[in-house]
């Protein structure tokens, strides 16, 4: 959301124009024109939305670089928000890898190049003892949902900053592209508490606090600050933190998703949409979660995350806490994690002793193939940031002890990547069952053609987001992601042919967010954590928003 909506006032000419939620360009009808003081201000033809839409995709084919796609993307999201998303919705598999991943990533890295106009409200350190004046002064609309990042951890390119800014732009693009969620609600925020990448800060062009980051008690209070502030202001706002550096990821949302309706979409949105994509993956083998073996690279926020979701479900499927635990193989950049290591507490609930693998020989620390090969994983997934990281033989002595092993490299951008599909696949002669953070072409193997699904949260967190706003959740409950993963399960293709992909595509990302919509919001009301307990399915169907013009804007 980049301006303020017409509560306060009713904006003519260019005023109108200027704003990206209210303008319809050249769509603007002659009565409109007339009523809103846009004569003159316009060519004379009244155009259609579908007859922008022709001309917009025209204008968007003549851009040769992604980079170039994405910033004419902004541009018309900063011009006219309906055309945008009605542009977006339309040609969502060509455009979600400009609008995010991977694209976002570079777009990030040029964030102060290619900034125009605002969007969003930056929150600086200096502002300390402001935040809330600012908040208010900045005359925002009724705010819904909140995207927000330090910066410091964006994707797998690690401290950007400011320009960070560019994921909770992006996120709440799909919140609405792909979720349904009204974008008159929505507010990318960062915490600009300075940046460690010596080359961003200084930069000539660099748009950030040219500071070292703010650490220790500074850092929480500022922090701190900024959440009491969206809670004074927006008590009933849902608020997803994004790319918060390992450190401070978990302790933030263990603070405050008691608070407020919060979550940490790298540990949990992460965790949610590998849940979903690792269930329906054994479930195309006909196979259970509890008897799977898994290895994961990455034992950050967003490893042990997927964890403790892979573990609720080998609970309700019959194991204990302790046998499921054994069934993990967690591998960070000191090798599998073990009860003689310095390790996070989030860690410690996986480490292994030290004596308990004293069958394997080994000494020291352990690394990824010797923990496939001893461990005889069945599932591997890689969240390390790490590229190139499955090697050739980590995959090959996987497959020699897994007829069909489940590989999910899902780190981001596509650079960061642990391995390229098509390497995994002709190491395991086409076996492996294969989905990927960023998007992927097919692969052919022996004739054989392989789908490689996007295991994207951007198949969680806008269903996520629609659930709860649609029946007024108070709180996001581990029990609201484990319906989420459950329902994109049941969407899964591959359940229903074991050659088709364990996704559904993205042209069918918005029938899968109102499937994952109605198993959230109904396990909202199911937990207590509902303000409204009507029909579920009523509730998210009227919360759902479509890009389409208003037939009328009138005075408030």
């Amino acid at each position: 959301m980049s301006t303020p909506t017409t509560e306060k006032f009713s904006p003519t000419g260019f005023a109108l124009l200027d704003n990206p939620i209210l303008n319809k360009g050249t769509a603007f009808t002659e009565e409109e024109r007339t009523k809103f003081r846009l004569e003159g201000l316009l060519p004379p033809k009244v155009e259609t939305l579908e007859e922008q839409l022709i001309r917009a995709e025209q204008a968007y084919g003549a851009v040769k670089t992604d980079l170039g796609c994405h910033v004419f993307l902004r541009d018309l999201q900063d011009t006219n928000e309906t055309l945008f998303y009605a542009l977006l919705v339309r040609n969502v598999q060509q455009m979600m890898p400009i609008v995010y991943t991977p694209t976002v990533g570079l777009a990030c890295q040029h964030f102060s190049d290619i900034y125009r106009r605002p969007r969003g409200l930056f929150l600086s350190y200096p502002m300390k003892g402001r935040v809330r004046e600012i908040l208010r002064s900045a005359a925002f609309g009724p705010v819904k949902v909140i995207v927000v990042t330090d910066g410091e951890r964006i994707l797998g390119l690690g401290d950007q900053g400011v320009d960070g800014m560019g994921i909770p732009i992006g996120k709440l693009s799909l919140y609405s592209a792909c979720g349904g969620v009204d974008p008159s609600g929505a507010l990318p925020v960062v915490l600009d508490v300075g940046t460690n990448n010596e080359e961003r800060r200084s930069h000539p062009d660099y748009l950030g606090w040219r500071h070292e980051r703010v650490t220790g008690d500074e850092y929480y209070e500022f922090v701190d600050e900024f959440v009491q502030a969206v809670k004074g202001e927006y008590p009933d706002v849902l608020l997803q933190f994004e790319d918060f550096a390992r450190p401070h990821a978990e302790p933030l949302l263990q603070k405050y998703r008691d608070q407020l309706c919060s979550f940490n979409d790298d540990i949990q949105g992460t965790a949610t949409v590998t849940l979903g994509a690792v269930l329906a993956a054994v479930g195309s083998l006909g196979q259970k979660l509890s008897e799977q073996r898994i290895a994961i690279l990455g034992a950050g926020s967003a490893g042990c995350g997927i964890a403790e979701h892979l573990i609720r479900v080998m609970r309700d499927e019959g194991l204990s806490d302790e046998e499921a635990r054994e069934r993990f193989f967690m591998v960070d950049r000191f090798g599998l994690l073990l009860d003689d290591q310095e390790l996070t507490p989030a860690q410690e609930r996986f480490a292994r002793s030290r004596d308990g693998i004293a069958a394997w020989g080994l000494d020291g620390e352990i690394d990824l193939l010797n923990a496939v090969r001893h461990g005889r994983p069945s599932v591997l997934i890689g969240v390390s940031g790490q590229p190139d990281t499955f090697t050739e033989a980590v995959v090959r002595e996987m497959a020699s002890h897994t007829d069909r092993p489940i590989i999910f490299p899902l780190s981001n951008p596509t650079s960061r990547a642990e391995a390229k599909p098509a390497d995994v696949l002709n190491w395991t002669d086409g076996k492996a069952l294969v989905a990927t953070g960023s998007p992927f072409d097919p692969v052919t193997v022996d004739g054989v053609t392989h789908p490689v699904s996007q295991c994207n949260n951007c198949y969680i967190f806008p269903g996520v987001g629609l659930g709860i706003l649609a029946v007024g959740a108070t709180r996001v409950s581990d029990g609201m992601f484990v319906a989420a993963s459950q329902a994109l399960r049941d969407c899964s293709p591959a359940l229903l042919d074991a050659a088709a992909p364990l996704l559904p595509p993205l042209d069918e990302i918005r029938e899968t967010s109102k499937r994952v919509a109605l198993a959230v919001a109904r396990q909202a009301q199911k937990e207590g954590l509902a303000k409204l307990q009507g029909d579920a399915e009523q509730l998210v169907s009227q919360s759902w928003w479509e890009p389409a013009y208003k037939e009328s804007i009138s005075s408030t």
